[in-house]
């Protein structure tokens, strides 16, 4: 094999990188935040009594968890505009992001939820406090501190999985890199310096997850 790495075309290009790059931690950071959002309340539904509140929850999980990525996003921004409602494409990648997003993060906060033990939730109710009180400090935040790591997991996915919404034309990072090597013609000049990217994304993120679960997490468990 006879091939000579050229990186000069690829370093003249980390501009653009580094904006497809910061499209990429903010997109994926604004679908964590809602995406966290959509899987507490449907994780409180899913755990419900009420069978109006647990049924359309686990629709919407098992519909969105057993359905590849691309398909959601395909029917957000090529289905709803056959409708008549045309979606900016950025706008089209948050909302399949988080909305794919909420219904991984629904099964790991109900998995917190079903651990907390019975009593608690006894005595709380024993002692007086008002119900929201109770959601807030009984149930989501113990739930949210036991299963955190594997919601920051989720969450590394979340950004991984972002790479798909270069296919609606999105120019995040995946989609920056494509149209580089389409000028010139470096695919894997340009695709190992946007690896060496998505890593130090990877582990920024994690350094993050790590911090917000040592000082939220866990101090506020020890108050």
């Amino acid at each position: 094999m006879d091939y000579t790495f050229q990186f000069g075309s690829v370093w003249a290009a980390l501009p653009r990188l580094a904006q497809g790059a910061q499209l990429t931690v903010l997109l994926s950071l604004a679908a964590i935040a809602i995406g966290l959002a959509i899987g507490v309340l449907c994780a409180l539904a899913r755990t419900s009594r009420r069978a109006w509140l647990r049924w359309p929850a686990a629709v919407y999980v098992e519909s969105i968890r057993n359905t590849p990525f691309l398909i959601q996003l395909f029917l957000i921004y090529f289905g709803l505009a056959s409708l008549g409602l045309r979606l900016d494409p950025i706008d089209a990648a948050l909302v399949g992001m988080s909305i794919n997003c909420g219904a991984y993060a629904t099964e790991i906060v109900r998995a917190g939820i079903d651990a907390i033990a019975g009593g608690q939730l006894e005595a709380a109710h024993a002692l007086g406090f008002p119900v929201p009180a109770i959601v807030r400090h009984v149930i989501v935040f113990p739930a949210l501190r036991a299963v955190f790591p594997a919601l920051a997991s989720q969450f590394l996915l979340v950004m991984l999985g972002s790479a798909v919404v270069s296919t609606i034309s999105v120019e995040e990072l995946t989609g920056v890199a494509h149209l580089i090597e389409t000028e010139n013609f470096r695919p894997f000049e340009v695709y190992i310096v946007v690896t060496g990217i998505y890593l130090a994304i990877a582990f920024s993120l994690k350094l993050v997850f790590a911090a917000v679960e040592r000082f939220y997490f866990q101090s506020r468990g020890r108050a």
